[in-house]
């Protein structure tokens, strides 16, 4: 009901207050989500978590509770619950080579979670499968041949001749490398619909608290599960309903930043690091970086307060100095700060979380709502990924 209303809604703002998208011009046609069904309150977070790894450390105890403050997360989603806890022991076992029964998990509920986000698009966008053309697929979070793509192509009953893109391990950027990928592909094929998915679930990083690993709490307290999915295509027909126009995209990588963000995989599952250093490099090299994508507009007066934005929140940190840096007013990432708050981090997904924040937002401010915006993603290199987009 929820994705039939959307759509009947948007084509009634379509037919009085929408822009028209530019001929050849990729767009946002559809969009949707999911989450597992376990749903953790940051309030209940420290005593269930610990109860479950069965840590008594006071210690830990403390530094998860100022952690569970400080991250500004109120809800999370994960595929891990009690439940899995008692099927595999073994997960909250120091040194315990896992990754075997990790995989179990996560290539099962990310594929589950990717199913349910694309039906959940495909109903609003309105058309049938049998009309996508192509498969991008984005998953941090699983690891096996044929990949997840081949197995949600066939859940959905694609074509066997969909054309398939498949990204791993990309981290908190995917989402946005994923769109620019369905932007080419879409632009460059006429009448071509692209679906694409993304999928995170932690499991692969969940590992018991240790002193010599800080980061580890970090994850606990601040990423979270889910999948997303849009259909991007260009020159939309009178049955679609496209809600955003991806104008220009843009990729760049900091020279000599490779070991700031470190995620490796062995027996035990996945660990990271982050350097202390993330924000302020992301500081130091944003606003160059916005510029050259707010250039692509081809208007000299617009003013980084002009536009709306959907900026990847890898923590409040990041936000904070990014919203300091380009001296934005305080309402500009409030849609990034109410995705963080309401799903975590989810990786790859939370960039299209905070999209579904602005599209409502936008919707509500009708043909006075801003035209342009961006969207900002950064992950392991240290890379960026940026978007140029425009509210139709």
């Amino acid at each position: 009901m929820l994705a039939t209303g959307r759509v009947a809604k948007q084509k009634e703002i379509a037919q009085s207050t929408r822009r028209v998208a530019n001929q050849g011009k990729a767009t946002v046609l559809a969009l949707g989500k999911a989450f597992p069904s376990n749903v953790v309150s940051q309030e209940n977070l420290v005593e269930e978590y610990l109860r479950e790894i069965k840590c008594d450390d006071p210690s830990i105890k403390v530094k998860l509770e100022h952690l569970c403050k400080t991250t500004t997360v109120k809800t999370r989603y994960t595929v891990m619950s009690s439940e899995t806890m008692q099927k595999y022991p073994e997960l909250a076992t120091e040194g315990s080579p896992t990754i075997k029964q990790r995989l179990e998990i996560a290539n099962e509920a990310v594929v589950q979670m990717a199913y349910e986000a694309s039906l959940a698009c495909i109903k609003e966008w309105g058309r049938g499968v049998e009309d996508i053309t192509h498969l991008v697929y984005v998953s941090s979070s699983e690891f096996r041949l044929p990949g997840g793509d081949l197995y949600l192509s066939a859940q959905l009953g694609l074509s066997n001749e969909v054309q398939r893109v498949m990204f791993y391990f990309l981290g908190c950027y995917g989402g946005v490398s994923g769109m620019r990928v369905a932007k080419d592909i879409a632009e460059n094929n006429p009448g071509s619909r692209v679906l694409l998915t993304t999928s995170e679930t932690m499991v692969l990083g969940f590992r018991p608290p240790n002193k010599a690993r800080p980061y580890d709490l970090v994850g606990a307290a601040l990423f979270g599960d889910g999948a997303a999915a849009l259909i991007i295509g260009a020159d939309p027909t009178e049955s679609e309903s496209p809600f955003m126009e991806l104008h220009y995209a843009l990729q760049q990588f900091l020279p000599g930043t490779q070991e700031v963000i470190d995620g490796r995989l062995s027996e035990e599952g996945i660990s990271f690091k982050l350097g202390r250093e993330l924000p302020q490099k992301i500081e130091d090299n944003i606003e160059e970086f916005c510029k050259k994508l707010v250039a692509k507009a081809g208007s000299g007066s617009l003013e980084l307060n002009d536009l709306f934005w959907a900026v990847h929140p890898g923590g409040p940190a990041i936000l904070n100095g990014l919203e300091t840096k380009l001296k934005l007013k305080p309402d500009k990432l409030e849609c990034s700060r109410r995705a963080l708050m309401d799903y975590g981090n989810a990786s790859s997904n939370t960039i299209f979380y905070i999209m579904d924040k602005v599209r409502g937002e936008l919707e509500k401010k009708g043909r006075g709502g801003e035209e342009w915006g961006l969207g900002l993603a950064f992950g392991p290199g240290i890379t960026f990924e940026g978007f140029l987009m425009r509210s139709l």
